[in-house]
């Protein structure tokens, strides 16, 4: 392909992707799906291989993108399959993350030309704490498990993956409906793609659009200063009684390619911080793409020159059956700022200091013994950006790893027992410098009801890094009625109290160059 059919193909498959994605929006009936937007949709080749994606979730696209060859392997696909699955062990991030895939086949059903997946966050997979995202110390005290499972077998609904999902009856409810709905609108998408362009033209295609990328990702690394750059960050503690948990990354940039060392990282930890090592990559791969021109393809070969290095039993390598709820979202933020941290050592000039370094996870609900009904909410808060060498950072946005938005006050209080109070930015929390840390936000919802509340927050004890003699952003507070609540915790509301979450502000960059000398 020449240059422009090249980039006509990259827009035309994710394109795709993109559709797929309002699809899953519109017939979602959860506000985490229509509302949050928390999902996200994405195009492999026969071995697994990613080669579009929307602009979705990080954490989502990056941890498919390392984990998917393993899923599909191994299985006699046929037309009208699909797999679900969510164990963070087998391919997934965090339980209440749940993916589906279908395989895609054209040539009168003989072959097979990849796949279409997609990820949604479900606030109820089964957990026995309202929200799906408690404070636990095993897998199994988080919610229900999903081993790789074909939903679909030949387009038929099996009933076997109906009961493993606890649904009764004969036919997919909700959001996995929404979800099921939207791969097939995606195999369709890609089979009509087909009736335009033969087979071996569309995989050369994706062979040509992952070299490209491969070619941006090796130009890159080229101008970086090769050597070997070290950082080490703490997350707070892990809401069973440890704190202080070391993340410790070894940066080695060569002339060809990057390696990114996480061994010294803490051991796996009681609470729900541990990760998987697909979250892991997920961050790595999102601090390598932040580094690369905007209009680099979104595929496998962006990533084909980056080396993870983890150790089993890990904080960054969790064994089964460590909990993981936190890890998908906490660590993996902290993450990113640990990335970025070595990178300034080689960057000094181009990588912003810390952002608020937590999704400021809030879960509540309540569970009826006698009649079984309950219902769910959660959400993740926006926060501060960090400052960068050439800007202020942005205040009240999602940053990094989520891609989410706030919940609409509206959507909140028509579905739930609450009433929100005060949604304002919380200024001057951001750290003060030549380029000041975006501002978090205040968020102060009232229980018009009894419930139970799950926090899982980080940057409580230590404040979001400036770098370059910029400040530390604000350290994010929680408080029931007044009173100072932990950053991880679990407790039983009445109706009329309320809750205040303060997210923390982005760290600044660079000396402030306003303050007055001394005498």
């Amino acid at each position: 392909m020449n240059p422009i059919e090249l980039k006509l193909f990259s827009s035309r498959v994710s394109a795709i992707c993109d559709e797929m994605g309002t699809a899953l929006r519109r017939t979602a009936f959860s506000p985490n799906i229509k509302d949050r937007l928390d999902f996200s949709c994405a195009l492999f080749s026969t071995n697994g291989k990613l080669f579009a994606q929307a602009a979705h979730i990080p954490v989502h696209l990056g941890s498919m993108a390392f984990a998917m060859e393993s899923i599909i392997e191994n299985r006699q696909w046929r037309s009208g399959d699909m797999l679900v699955l969510n164990d963070p062990y087998l391919g997934g991030t965090h339980l209440p993350d749940v993916t589906l895939i279908a395989p895609v086949f054209v040539d009168n059903e003989r072959s097979l030309l990849g796949f279409v997946a997609n990820r949604a966050h479900h606030a109820n997979i089964g957990c026995d704490t309202p929200g799906s995202m408690p404070i636990s110390s095993s897998l199994e005290e988080e919610g229900l498990i999903i081993p790789p499972t074909l939903l679909f077998k030949s387009g038929q609904l099996q009933q076997q993956a109906l009961s493993l999902l606890q649904i009764q009856g004969d036919s997919l409810s909700g959001d996995f409906a929404a979800q099921a709905g939207a791969n097939t609108l995606g195999v369709q998408r890609l089979q009509t793609l087909l009736t335009t362009m033969s087979i071996d033209a569309y995989q050369k295609g994706m062979e040509e659009l992952n070299d490209y990328a491969d070619r941006i990702t090796a130009n890159t690394i080229a101008g970086l200063q090769v050597g070997e750059y070290r950082f080490t960050d703490y997350l707070d503690d892990d809401g069973c009684g440890q704190s202080n948990i070391k993340l410790a990354l070894t940066l080695r940039i060569r002339p060809d390619s990057l390696e990114l060392d996480f061994r010294d990282s803490s051991d796996q930890v009681t609470g729900n911080l541990n990760c998987p090592e697909s979250v892991v990559a997920a961050a790595a791969f999102y601090c390598v793409r932040c580094l690369l021109p905007e209009e680099s393809p979104a595929c496998e070969g962006l990533f084909r020159r980056i080396n993870l290095q983890t150790r089993a039993g890990s904080i960054v390598n969790a064994n089964r059956p460590a909990a993981v709820a936190a890890g998908n979202v906490e660590t993996s933020s902290r993450l990113v700022d640990l990335v970025f941290g070595a990178l300034a050592k080689a960057l000094p000039d181009r990588i912003p200091a810390a952002s608020q370094g937590t999704m400021n996870n809030v879960a509540m609900g309540y569970i009826d013994d006698e009649t079984g009904s309950r219902w769910d909410y959660y959400e993740t808060l926006a926060g501060g950006i960090g400052g960068g060498p050439t800007t202020a950072g942005r205040d009240a946005v999602h940053s990094h790893m989520t891609n989410t938005l706030n919940t609409p006050i509206e959507s909140l209080e028509m579905h739930y027992p609450l009433r929100i109070h005060r949604y304002a930015v919380r200024r001057d929390s951001g750290g003060v410098g030549k380029h000041s840390g975006g501002a978090g936000i205040a968020r102060e919802y009232e229980f018009l009801d009894h419930a139970q509340l799950t926090l899982l927050s980080e940057r409580r004890l230590i404040s979001p890094w400036g770098l370059n003699e910029g400040g530390d952003g604000m350290r994010g507070r929680n408080s029931l009625n007044g009173e100072a609540l932990p950053g991880k915790c679990s407790v039983v509301v009445k109706k009329g109290d309320r809750l205040l979450i303060e997210t923390p502000g982005g760290g600044a960059w660079g000396e402030p160059t306003n303050l007055k000398s001394p005498n």
